[in-house]
């Protein structure tokens, strides 16, 4: 048996869990999108609305999701929680360390950009509500996707470390939601008011206690008090990644031969 295997902590299983519902959830909303175009049926949003149930239980779902991040957590991640003051562990160095903030605010800026297309497209007709959401399911997916494999903004554009130390953690529902800003369904404009909210939040929280946010001076934020341990996960990821490569990269030169 292999001693140094880390098992799953429950915040990693919370975040497997989130997964697996985003994903079905994504599935069933592609499938009956699909469906309405192929059969002129009704529109997505439209097929919803005659099962208030479905919308019910996503935005409640959600909603608890924006609502309980407000409020510190044992079950959430040290990356969102870092914001509270009962998280902030002084470290006895006063020298703070953040993410490089030109890279921060080119990811913003590229994710308005983007977005910023698919609006136009909406506006235009070119794309209706059933695209708009079922982007905002992609997007939560992708969320996950982040936190447990790979993370684009971490590896190319901030460098940090991990997600604990994450400067744009608490991003992740605003950005979910931002195509929710060219839906027409006002009832929709709920989950983006409290995500834009939970964003604010966050940034006036950087604003004024920035040294929650440094791992070099808050201890909170060291790897021996990380509740997380997915770093070890992803390592064992990249290895097996490495492992398969060499293996098919072995393959093919025997081939040639």
């Amino acid at each position: 048996m292999n001693k140094n295997k880390v098992k799953l902590t429950p915040v990693s299983t919370l975040h497997y869990v989130r997964l697996g519902y985003r994903a079905i959830l994504f599935i069933l909303l592609a499938f009956s999108y699909i469906r309405y175009r192929m059969h002129l049926g009704p529109a997505l949003l439209d097929q919803a609305e005659k099962r208030p149930i479905i919308i019910v239980i996503t935005c409640v779902v959600f909603t608890v999701e924006m609502v309980l991040r407000f409020f510190p957590s044992i079950a959430e991640s040290p990356g969102c929680q870092k914001q509270f003051a009962r998280n902030y562990i002084k470290s006895g160095s006063t020298e703070i360390e953040i993410a490089d903030n030109n890279a921060i605010v080119l990811i913003a800026l590229i994710w308005i950009v983007m977005n910023g297309i698919f609006g136009l497209l909406r506006m235009k007709n070119i794309l209706d509500d059933g695209i708009m959401i079922l982007l905002c399911s992609a997007y939560s997916v992708c969320d996950m996707i982040c936190i447990l494999f790979f993370c684009p903004f971490q590896t190319w554009f901030m460098k940090n470390k991990c997600c604990s130390v994450c400067r744009i953690y608490n991003w992740d529902y605003a950005m979910m939601f931002t195509p929710l800003f060219f839906v027409t369904r006002d009832y929709l404009w709920i989950l983006l008011a409290l995500s834009v909210a939970l964003l604010v939040r966050w940034e006036i929280t950087f604003f004024l206690h920035p040294e929650r946010f440094s791992e070099n001076t808050n201890d909170y934020l060291r790897c021996a008090n990380c509740t997380e341990k997915l770093c070890t996960h992803k390592k064992q990821l990249k290895n097996l990644r490495k492992q398969i490569e060499e293996y098919t990269a072995e393959r093919i030169r025997r081939l040639k031969k």
